[in-house]
């Protein structure tokens, strides 16, 4: 009996949730595109598509990474940003991890900015 024995990486790999996320959150930072991440991890864009698509049908799995921390608002002086602050005083600008950012006006329910957080963030 013969049997043959393979060396080298094994093509079939297993990504975790979490690697998935940050992966995704690679996609439009510094002007990646789904292209340019898949090549840096040596995937198909396909993958990417899939892994993006699983997260829409299942938001839950994601929910977790959100926090909601305390802000302290500070003069504009102070603060360096491209916004000209015409939308008012009480706008707040969130950054997200993949480089895009939200502005934010008056007091939106935590689970209605959550749900525009997550679609910023999968975008």
């Amino acid at each position: 009996m013969r049997q043959e024995i393979l060396v080298g990486a094994e093509r079939r790999r297993r990504w975790s949730a979490e690697q998935k996320l940050r992966i995704l959150a690679e996609v439009g930072v510094g002007g990646a595109t789904v292209s340019d991440v898949a090549r840096r991890y040596d995937i198909t864009r396909q993958h990417l598509y899939q892994w993006r698509s699983w997260l829409r049908r299942h938001p839950s799995g994601i929910d977790d990474g959100i926090r909601f921390l305390p802000v302290e608002r500070v003069d504009d002086q102070d603060v360096q940003s491209g916004f000209s602050g015409a939308m008012g005083d009480d706008r707040v600008d969130i950054l997200l991890r993949n480089g895009r950012s939200i502005g934010v006006t008056g007091d939106p329910p935590d689970a209605l900015l959550a749900r525009i957080i997550r679609i910023a963030e999968m975008a």
